[in-house]
């Protein structure tokens, strides 16, 4: 800004400065022409006037003699000729004496009582003169005829050195310029810059180095004290949220699991009729304690600053499907690593096995048994077009899908299939979608082509970037027994139970 600053202040005082000088220059140049000329004039009138007095008296034979000191005097060349146009003397050259001039224009003129005066390009051969021809005129007929001749090489001369003493002037003019508005363009901006470092600081999630709002302009320090208002407040709130998520987290947790357990220890006294409604309740509390931890989760997530780094996708991939595979394998549903590999991808640390977690749990609730959950990745293309180019990673299961609108509102917080029977918290994918674009990716649900669902994750590709390693969680799958959840709860809380929104088992993202 400060560059766009200063050329403005410069462009706008050379366009002043062209508009005063060059008007100037070309008025001062004809000026001086005109000056020139009225003074070769009246110089040729006065020595007409002694010519024509020279030959009234018969003393022609002077007249060589004082055409050369006119010319000396004046820088000029001197042509005298009578009343027929007959040379009678010429300062330039000697042969030229006797000649018949009357038939040149500017003589003719003079001839006929006329004043000639203007530039010449024909009268000295290669060069450009003022001539000034005027009649001697203190009788009723013309006596004799002068013409003066002068060089313009001087008037050529002076012209150019004030043309440059012009530009010299307009340089110093605008290196004057340009020191004060570069100082006056980063005064102006100082402010802008630090408001931007306090918003990138803001960005990451917080900020140590508040703008001024002495510095700059009235309007930036206002800015700047609004700014910095605004900034205080919203990190009071964040700091607010995030002692909330902290401290239920910490709250929460051991009433519900008191709870639980309390409702278990009722099992042994209560009817047969009973014990139904008791497991429902157990499982509904488990099932709040799942919320809650997702909505905690969520909520650290939206608050933190993140940064995403390089992955290696296929070594994920590869990890968390011999993880699954073993629990799969005990409701009969076999998982399949397929695809090109898709190579290292940006994505938040940690975040690519919770995404495989939570649609892996979504794929096998829904997944019949005998059926089968492929894993597939997909590099980025390598043409170049309008469209990113982005790494996928499809997880596909042979369950009964679901349709349209339900993949339209899967990623919904809460919200579950109308026909949804398992203790799923509706947040699973809430927490995929919101992970995913934290990488710069996105997540879509679609249609398998032989029935089921395709979740398609999409990552950004890093193929030159240096591949960080993170640590691969060894933790299992989360159980969707009763047990597992309890388990869950206590040891893998970084794994969110989805409750996939699929329609077989419709609890939502």
């Amino acid at each position: 800004m400060t560059r766009r600053l200063l050329l403005s202040y410069l462009s706008l005082m050379a366009l002043v400065l062209l508009a005063l000088e060059v008007p100037f220059g070309f008025v001062y140049a004809r000026s001086e022409l005109n000056r020139f000329s009225h003074t070769a004039e009246l110089g040729a009138v006065t020595l007409a006037s002694v010519c024509e007095e020279k030959l009234e008296h018969g003393l022609a034979s002077d007249l060589p003699q004082l055409a050369r000191a006119y010319a000396r005097r004046t820088g000029s060349s001197v042509l005298v000729a009578d009343r027929r146009g007959i040379v009678l003397t010429d300062t330039t050259t000697a042969h030229a004496v006797g000649r018949n001039l009357s038939s040149e224009p500017d003589i003719a003129a003079a001839l006929s009582d006329r004043p000639a005066t203007g530039i010449s390009h024909d009268l000295v051969p290669g060069g450009k003169v003022l001539f000034a021809t005027v009649p001697g005129t203190s009788s009723d007929t013309v006596p004799c005829v002068v013409r003066t001749l002068y060089s313009l090489d001087p008037l050529a001369q002076k012209v150019r050195a004030t043309w440059m003493a012009l530009a010299l002037v307009g340089l110093g003019v605008l290196a004057m310029v340009a020191l004060i508005g570069f100082a006056l363009a980063r005064w102006i901006t100082r402010p802008l810059r630090a408001l931007e470092c306090a918003t990138r600081q803001l960005a990451n999630g917080r900020l140590t180095d508040p703008p001024a709002t002495d510095r700059g302009p009235p309007e930036l320090r206002q800015l700047a004290t609004s700014f910095t208002h605004t900034a205080d407040r919203l990190q009071h709130l964040l700091r607010a949220q995030e002692a909330f998520a902290s401290e239920a987290s910490h709250q929460l947790k051991t009433p519900l699991t008191s709870l639980r357990l309390r409702l278990e220890n009722f099992e042994p006294h209560l009817a047969r009729c009973a014990q139904h409604s008791l497991g429902e309740a157990i499982g509904e509390v488990g099932r709040l304690s799942r919320m809650v931890q997702g909505l905690l989760a969520l909520a650290r997530l939206e608050n933190s600053a993140i940064t995403p780094e390089v992955i290696d996708l296929d070594a994920v991939v590869a990890d968390r499907a011999d993880i699954w595979t073993a629990f799969a394998g005990e409701q009969h549903v076999d998982i399949t690593v397929a695809g090109t590999p898709a190579g290292p991808v940006w994505a938040v640390p940690g975040a690519l096995e919770q995404i495989i977690d939570n649609l892996l749990s979504n794929a096998l609730r829904a997944s019949p048994p005998g059926g089968t959950i492929t894993l597939a990745t997909a590099p980025a293309p390598t043409d170049s077009g309008r469209t990113p180019r982005m790494a996928e990673l499809h997880v596909v299961d042979q369950g009964p899908g679901m349709t349209e609108a339900e993949r339209r509102r899967a990623f919904d917080r809460f919200w579950r299939a109308t026909d949804a029977h398992h203790d799923g918290t509706g947040l699973g994918l809430s927490m995929v979608q919101r992970l995913t674009q934290a990488g710069g990716g996105d997540v879509t649900l679609d249609a398998a082509p032989h029935g089921g669902i395709d979740a398609r994750v999409r990552f950004r590709p890093a193929q030159d970037a240096r591949i960080r390693r993170h640590p691969v969680s060894r933790a299992g799958p989360p159980h969707l027994t009763r047990a597992g959840a309890a388990d869950k709860e206590h040891g893998q809380a970084h794994l969110l139970d989805d409750g996939a929104g699929h329609r077989a088992q419709p609890d939502g993202p």
